[in-house]
């Protein structure tokens, strides 16, 4: 199946505190987490970037590199910059640290977003930002957030048309729903490695 014309943003700008080391360098079956997630991604993007609070770390991933614009704001900034440099209007946005990335769920969320600025994974009060699709269209709303001191991605989500999607729509796709696990201690990095 060939690419969709769709940016994916990999998300790589994490201080990765709970971990003590940087998360996109860790090794799984001997390659680095956001080789694995970049790879996925290119599978369902036809053009993906690394966006980062500091580029010289991802240098050598073969796919551009993307700084954030409005430092220390986390993942809002992260959004903004990768939205900001998106050659397309949808973007897929993905942390680094997320290994088990389904592409028929990615494609699922790009089609789901038709008529919509953002489509974002909801289970119960749980929202997950980090495996969703956003328009460039969300950018007015992201810098707003930011400028009036936000930091919780889901601060925009009320200027915006948001779809939320249920676990019910991902289970044809990822029935343990594998695709939003990401590592943030070393308790879960291990519980990773024994799968």
């Amino acid at each position: 199946m060939e690419p969709l014309p769709v940016t994916g943003l990999v998300l790589a700008g994490g201080a990765s505190r709970r971990m003590g080391r940087n998360k996109a360098f860790l090794e799984l079956r001997g390659r680095y987490l956001i080789d694995i997630v970049i790879e996925r991604v290119a599978i369902v993007c036809s053009e993906v970037l690394v966006v980062t609070g500091d580029s010289s770390p991802y240098a050598g991933m073969g796919v551009p590199v993307v700084e954030d614009r409005f430092r220390g704001v986390g993942v809002l900034g992260g959004i903004h910059a990768g939205l900001e440099a998106a050659a397309h209007e949808l973007a897929l946005v993905v942390a680094c640290d997320m290994p088990f990335l389904q592409p028929d769920l990615m494609r699922a969320f790009v089609d789901w977003a038709e008529g919509y600025d953002a489509v974002v994974f909801r289970k119960g009060e749980y929202v997950e930002p980090l495996h969703a699709v956003y328009r460039a269209s969300c950018l007015p709303a992201i810098e707003q957030a930011i400028r009036s001191g936000e930091r919780r991605i889901v601060s925009f989500f009320s200027k915006t048309n948001v779809s939320f999607i249920t676990p019910e729509d991902v289970k044809p796709f990822d029935p343990e729903l594998r695709s939003f696990s990401n590592v943030n201690t070393p308790e879960e990095w291990a519980a990773v490695h024994s799968e």
